[in-house]
């Protein structure tokens, strides 16, 4: 095989098979008289495989350490890990169709394409002006186009939550902390705070992962879009439920 070949193959640019071996991440092949590289079969495993290792998030530094360590493995072994990793893919492109199919019949909605079920779970949440909750709705469309919302099941589980009389009120409270006068050490942050963990079901801790909610990555986000006394309540919200989570986990074991 050629560079375009091996690349194609394995989906990865020709620029990026030149980088890794410039790096010496991927050793040079033998070249033909004329020249040009002559890719195997194990070229391609191995540059499959740092493929992969960077797209879960390695860096190249972390994918030459693996790659290392692996160094002794069979091809055999190799080639049937890399093919329960197109398994996987494949798996999670058919479940993205099946998203889309949904979406194409669906009428389109002012918050943009939503999977059916987070469309069916906002249209059964009451009419509200209030910012704080037209914020939630816009966070919670992100984690769903993001593929992270937690799908169906997390949608039904909240759908309680949604239509309870009481959410308007405590968004409105939410609402009135967003002023220029409201700091974090408003007397208003800690009460409301309690209150909001008390809403949320416990069926919805029931699906939420080990260590979240948690004030890094997508959290850390979501709080830098609150001004100080409202990122103070939403803090205190996820540390609070991070611990209910625990808790329950603790009493299932």
């Amino acid at each position: 095989m050629r560079i375009g070949e091996i690349a194609a193959l394995v989906g990865v640019t020709s620029r990026a098979v030149r980088h890794y071996h410039h790096i010496g991440l991927l050793p040079e092949p033998a070249r033909r008289g004329n020249g040009y590289r002559a890719y195997t079969v194990r070229d391609a495993v191995l540059l499959a495989r740092i493929r992969r290792l960077t797209e879960i998030g390695l860096s190249l530094d972390e994918v030459r350490d693996v790659l290392a360590d692996d160094a002794g493995r069979e091809l055999v072994e190799v080639l049937g890990e890399l093919d329960a990793d197109l398994a996987r893919q494949e798996r999670e492109i058919r479940e993205r169709r099946e998203v889309l199919a949904a979406l194409l019949e669906a009428p389109p909605t002012s918050d943009g394409p939503l999977s059916p079920a987070l469309a069916a779970l906002l249209e059964s949440a009451p009419a509200t002006g209030s910012p704080a909750a037209a914020k939630d709705r816009e966070h919670l469309a992100l984690l769903d186009a993001a593929g992270g919302g937690g799908g169906a099941e997390l949608y039904a589980a909240l759908r309680p939550l949604a239509e309870a009389p009481g959410v308007g009120a405590l968004y409105e409270r939410l609402d009135e902390l967003a002023g220029a006068g409201a700091g974090v050490d408003d007397p208003r942050i800690a009460p409301l705070a309690a209150e909001l963990v008390a809403a949320v079901p416990d069926e919805v801790l029931a699906m939420i992962p080990d260590g979240e909610p948690s004030p890094t990555g997508f959290g850390r986000v979501l709080l830098e879009d609150y001004p100080p006394a409202q990122r103070e309540v939403v803090r205190r919200v996820m540390e609070a439920l991070a611990v209910r989570v625990r808790a329950t986990r603790g009493r299932s074991v």
